[in-house]
């Protein structure tokens, strides 16, 4: 099985920013203990602060007849509430996309509280902090 995570905008930062939110490891050191968990899975990684390249990584991944990946995990981080353009790619894709975030948005500010990405993902998993990732990865295993 093959599964990209892809992160978007400042989630580069993770360990750095605002850590009593989303905590104080980064994304790479997350990543490694995903990989050796999941031994048997090829997990790629790709993340950007472009909306762009986002799409462009998404449609390479999961738009072909026969998809590159079995699975997508997007966390899209802030254009999650505002792409238009994410969710129309994302409703274009072959492969299947689990929306994770680290924080629970339902908790968070009132504009945090709508995503344009939920209504085209196969499922949403928020507030687990990193450990999204992990329930998301997770979802793909299951029968």
């Amino acid at each position: 099985m093959k599964i990209l995570i892809i992160n978007g905008p400042n989630l580069n930062l993770l360990g750095q920013r605002e850590p009593g939110i989303y905590g104080q490891t980064s994304f790479d050191d997350y990543l490694k203990s995903l990989r050796e968990r999941y031994g048997d899975v090829q997990i790629d990684y790709y993340q950007s602060n472009v909306e762009g390249e986002l799409i462009n990584k998404l449609q390479e991944a999961g738009f072909l007849c026969t998809p590159v990946y079995d699975g997508i995990v997007l966390n899209a981080g802030a254009y999650t509430h505002t792409s238009i353009a994410l969710h129309d790619c994302i409703r274009s894709l072959k492969s299947p996309v689990i929306e994770v975030h680290i924080s629970n948005v339902h908790t968070r500010e009132e504009f945090r509280h709508h995503s344009y990405l939920s209504p085209v993902c196969r499922g949403v998993i928020c507030g687990f902090g990193l450990d999204s990732y992990r329930l998301a990865v997770e979802s793909f295993l299951a029968p």
